[in-house]
């Protein structure tokens, strides 16, 4: 049964009544999907240990115990102990001592440990899906000698590190074109879904974005685990993955694409058949009807309403379906990366979700749009000014999420500047203004070729259908010359097919490449097109290197909580009866003025103290300063400063003995460096004594 196209009137009124439920549809769906959200700080960052790093205890302690920023994912391997031999002291049983806002694990040690140096490697899973990992050593009586090599390569690293990456960004190159090329067909062009072209490039945007789901999904155990490829057959590893939040995701996020194949089956299949059978001319009036443009007046808009036009209703179920499995696609990422964790995660994780869906719109359109540029002469100028529309208010939406995003995730100026976090997005924020100055030049070139006369805007179309190959010219003549005054017409003759099949087959090639070639002619004669089409294969390059950046940037640890982690680490927390050890690094500003002062208090109480320095220079050897000096201050009493001028020991190394601290408190730590008769600095830190 073919249905008949509402008139303009009734399909607003239709949209009008169906948007109040649309719009409860969608609350509904945002409720079900943050509901569960709790706050948490992006990137967890261990906060404290017992023991401390580098700290001397007098016996072997049961247990060792690490304090996080925020909930992490651990298992019984994540802590591992190590004697000097490099053997392995803990029970391998982790400890869940979280109790409130305290996010801590611990693992219990064998009894008996004898003296020595002991390293404690760790691994972890931060809220937002990103792996963590550190080490440190402690010594029990004295410190000794130790075979053990502390690691030096970051969790989520290496060859198995770059393999996830790289099926990152193909996930959020998959997705934006799927999203945007299908956009960019119903709300702009749909005869588009009938041409070859764009149905190539949005179905291998699904394949790329499954493929990519899939990868992440198996690399998942190695990329937070052991970085060997051969973990990929961990079934163990695997199940363990399914159990957190990314797996979740991720499985999510396959199911969805199931449903966004059968999307693109009807779009591609039932609805493209129905757009091929209105015509250019239909369809255009059809698309021009969907967004108020382009309508008939008088006789002419009675005749259009009559005429017969399935495509509307079809047209508003795919564009409501594509939006809901659209807008699931994007909360996988929302529910479990940075949008997830942080404050205001009920705000960020919506926001995330039109920031992502508003980038696939802009970037997947344009990339649809260069293919129809290129491969589809016809493409007719009325979709390239909806493109345009399209765009414009996706990158309002971008603009208005983004900001909001950013603000979130630096929380101060000088955080833009000061972190990775910021500089990539400093980064990001230039190539989208250069993107939109590459976009201004593309709506001239839309403008110009929209005031174009209509016979040389459809010159293409044209020249094209009347394209025959000589081969094919000949035989007409021909068949025409054998019928002439025979009364059959020769429009009405069969065209004579070779008996040979490799005949037959080449002269197919033949008119194909001939044909191609006339339409690459006829498309490069046109200079508005030409000009569009250079200018939207630059933006495309330059979102390619765009959506680049945004990768990484979403891996990066987030300004607001680089800068919470330093601010944590000003104040050094004493343990009683255990030294305070710090490390404050300086730069004089003269000729090799760069190195630290390494300091240790101990046994960090009130009362007698020994104090001992040690001055490296920045390639970790030991710089014999000129002259060093210290000072205490309680800045809560009015207390000092105290100044204290060390003796040297050895060359890099000063000791002095008898630092009386007489109150308990935060005690700012003043070490006055100087390296020339010149040159000097002063570093500061404060320690907690007491």
């Amino acid at each position: 049964m073919t249905a008949t196209a509402p008139a303009p009137s009734t399909a607003r009124a239709r949209a009008t009544a169906v948007l109040p439920r649309l719009a409860l549809v969608l609350a509904a769906l945002l409720a079900t999907l943050f509901t569960a959200a709790s706050p948490a700080t992006a990137h967890a960052a261990l906060t404290a240990s017992d023991p401390k790093d580098g700290a001397v205890v007098a016996t072997a302690p049961a247990q060792v115990t690490l304090s996080f920023s925020e909930q992490v994912a651990m298992g019984d391997d994540s802590i591992r102990v190590l004697d000097p031999q490099g053997k392995r002291v803990d029970t391998g049983e982790l400890r869940d001592m979280c109790s409130g806002n305290t996010v801590r694990y611990g693992t219990a040690l064998h009894t008996g440990l004898p003296d020595g140096t002991y390293t404690v490697a760790w691994q972890a899973v931060s809220a937002d899906s990103h792996p963590i990992s550190g080490a440190f050593t402690f010594s029990i009586g004295a410190p000794s000698a130790t075979d053990v090599t502390l690691p030096t390569a970051q969790a989520g690293g290496g060859p198995v590190g770059i393999a996830y990456g790289i099926a990152r960004y193909a996930a959020y190159a998959g997705f934006t074109v799927l999203v945007g090329g299908a956009a960019f067909i119903l709300l702009c062009w749909r005869r588009g879904a009938a041409e070859r072209p764009l149905q190539k490039l949005v179905v291998r945007a699904w394949v790329t974005l499954t493929a990519a789901t899939l990868a992440m999904l198996v690399l998942r155990t190695p990329y937070t685990g052991s970085g060997n490829f051969s973990d990929v057959f961990d079934l163990d590893g695997l199940r363990a993955v399914l159990q957190t939040k990314t797996g979740a995701s991720l499985v999510s996020r396959l199911l969805l694409l199931g449903a966004a194949a059968l999307f693109v089956a009807v779009l591609f299949g039932v609805y493209a058949r129905r757009v091929a059978g209105l015509g250019p001319d239909e369809a255009e009036r059809a698309e021009g009807e969907s967004d108020g443009s382009g309508q008939a007046e008088g006789a002419e808009a009675a005749e259009a309403a009559e005429r017969p036009d399935d495509t509307s209703d079809l047209t508003f179920g795919l564009a409501i379906g594509g939006a809901v499995v659209s807008g699931g696609i994007a909360a996988t990422w929302a529910l479990s990366e940075h949008a997830s964790t942080g404050i205001q995660p009920g705000i960020a994780m919506p926001a995330d979700i039109l920031h992502l869906m508003a980038v696939a719109t802009w970037l997947g359109g344009l990339a649809a749009l260069l293919v129809a540029l290129h491969k589809v002469p016809g493409i007719e100028r009325a979709a390239v000014r909806r493109f345009s529309r399209v765009a414009f208010v996706s990158v309002l939406v971008l603009a208005v999420t983004g900001v909001y995003q950013s603000w979130r995730q630096l929380g101060s100026w000088s955080a833009l500047t000061g972190t990775d976090y910021g500089q990539l997005l400093l980064l990001k924020i230039g190539l989208v203004a250069v993107l939109l100055g590459i976009a201004f030049v593309s709506r001239k070139w839309t403008s110009r070729l929209a005031d174009a006369p209509e016979d040389a805007a459809d010159a293409t179309t044209a020249v094209v259908a009347a394209g025959r190959t000589s081969d094919d010219v000949s035989r007409e003549t021909v068949a025409g010359a054998d019928t002439e005054g025979s009364g059959v017409s020769r429009e009405t003759e069969p065209v004579p097919v070779p008996a040979d099949p490799e005949r037959a087959a080449q002269l197919a090639r033949q008119r194909a490449a001939r044909e191609s070639a006339l339409e690459k002619r006829v498309r490069d004669a046109d200079p508005d097109r030409a000009g569009l089409r250079r200018s939207v294969l630059a933006e495309a390059a330059i979102a390619v290197i765009l959506l680049a950046v945004t990768t990484v940037l979403t891996s990066t640890e987030p300004g607001r909580t680089v800068e919470q982690e330093t601010g944590r680490g000003s104040t050094a927390t004493a343990v009683p009866d255990r030294a305070v050890k710090i490390t404050l690094p300086f730069d004089t500003g003269g000729p090799n003025g760069k190195g630290s002062v390494r300091l240790e208090l101990d046994p960090g109480r009130v009362g007698a103290n020994t104090l001992h320095l040690w001055s490296d220079s920045a390639d970790g050897a030991p710089f014999d300063l000129p002259e060093i000096k210290v000072a205490f201050t309680l800045p809560a009493k009015d207390i000092g400063p105290l100044p204290l001028v060390p003796e040297q020991a050895a060359p890099g190394h000063w000791t002095a003995s008898g630092v009386q601290l007489p109150l308990a408190g935060e005690w700012r730590i003043d070490v006055t460096v100087r390296t020339s008769d010149i040159d000097q600095t002063t570093v500061q830190k404060t320690v907690k004594i007491g």
